[in-house]
C-alpha cells in the first residue's frame, strides 16, 4: 500500500499544482519551483557519521548559509570535491582514501540542504556561488564534481574562471535544463501552461529560460583540461549529455564506462581520475 501511494504521490502533487494554476498562476509556479529545488534526501545517515565526523573542519558562511567543510590534509596539490543531488560528502569516501595515498591535500563541503550544511533548497546558480566561496577560501588546483556537482563545476568556471584551477574532473553530468524540466513535467504530469509559468519564474529568479541553461553550451568557454567520466547505461543522466559537453569542450577527454551506473563507484574510475590529475 505504501509503495502504491509513493508511486502515485507525484501525480497527486501535480494535479494539485495544475488546479492551483487555474486560480493563481504565481502561487502554482512558486510551488512547482519549491518542489523542484527541494531535496528529499541527502542528510547524513548513521553509517556515514564515522567517516564524516573524523574529517569535519570549519563551517563557512556562503549565501547566508552555514556550510560544513571537511579536510584530509596532505602535502600535495589541493583537490576540492563537489557532490551531487540528494547526496553528501560521504559519497567521496573511496576516492578520498585513494587520493590520500597519493598525498593530495583534499577538501570538500556539503551543499546547501545536504549533509551537515543548512538550507532548504538547492539549484546550480546557488551551488555555484557557494562553490566560488570555497574556491576563494581553499585555493584548489583541481575540482572534482559528480552529477549536478559536475554541472556546477563547469558552470562555475564558465561564470567565474579561476586561473589557479588547473584541471576539472566531471562525473555523470546532465547537460540540458530543458531536458531535466521535461522529465519533471512528465513525472508530475504538469500542464504546459504551468510549465510556462514555471519557466518565467526561473528566468525572473535565476536569469535563465530552460533552453538557455546548457552545460554543453557553457563548455565552449572552458579552456582548462578536463576529464569527463560517464557510464554508457546511466539511467539518470544519459551519456549523450557528456558526449555533447565533450564535443564543445576542446581540452576535455571523455572516458566511458559500462556497468558503473550513475554513481560511478569503481576502483578503476578512481584510478583513472588519479592518473589524470598526476
Amino acid at each position: 500500500m505504501k509503495k502504491k501511494f509513493q508511486k502515485f504521490l507525484p501525480r497527486i502533487v501535480g494535479a494539485q499544482i495544475n488546479s492551483l494554476h487555474l486560480l493563481n498562476k504565481r502561487k502554482a509556479a512558486n510551488k512547482a519551483y519549491q518542489i523542484f529545488c527541494t531535496p528529499r534526501r541527502g542528510a547524513v545517515q548513521e553509517h556515514q557519521k564515522d567517516f564524516l565526523d573524523k574529517a569535519k573542519d570549519q563551517t563557512i558562511r556562503a549565501e547566508n548559509l552555514d556550510l560544513q567543510t571537511y579536510a584530509w590534509p596532505g602535502a600535495g596539490k589541493t583537490v576540492l570535491l563537489v557532490h551531487g543531488w540528494e547526496s553528501n560528502t560521504n559519497r567521496w569516501q573511496n576516492l578520498v582514501e585513494r587520493l590520500q595515498a597519493q598525498n593530495y591535500n583534499i577538501v570538500a563541503f556539503d551543499a546547501p540542504a545536504h549533509g551537515y550544511s543548512n538550507g532548504n533548497i538547492l539549484h546550480i546558480p546557488l551551488y555555484s556561488k557557494c562553490l566560488e566561496v570555497m574556491i576563494k577560501h581553499f585555493a584548489p588546483h583541481y575540482l572534482i564534481g559528480h552529477s549536478i556537482g559536475g554541472m556546477t563545476t563547469i558552470y562555475n568556471q564558465y561564470c567565474q574562471p579561476n586561473k589557479q584551477i588547473e584541471k576539472l574532473v566531471v562525473l555523470g553530468p546532465p547537460s540540458e535544463l530543458s531536458q531535466i524540466m521535461g522529465d519533471y513535467q512528465q513525472i508530475l504530469r504538469l500542464k504546459p501552461q504551468v510549465m510556462q509559468s514555471l519557466e518565467n519564474l526561473f528566468h525572473k529568479r535565476l536569469g535563465y529560460y530552460f533552453t538557455d541553461f546548457s552545460i554543453a553550451k557553457f563548455s565552449k568557454e572552458i579552456n582548462k583540461q578536463g576529464l569527463l567520466i560517464h557510464d554508457k547505461f546511466d539511467k539518470i543522466a544519459p551519456i549523450n549529455a557528456s558526449e555533447a559537453i565533450a564535443e564543445n569542450w576542446k581540452n576535455a577527454i571523455l572516458f566511458k564506462t559500462e556497468g558503473a551506473g550513475h554513481s560511478l563507484y569503481h576502483h578503476k574510475i578512481d584510478r583513472k581520475i588519479i592518473e589524470f590529475l598526476n
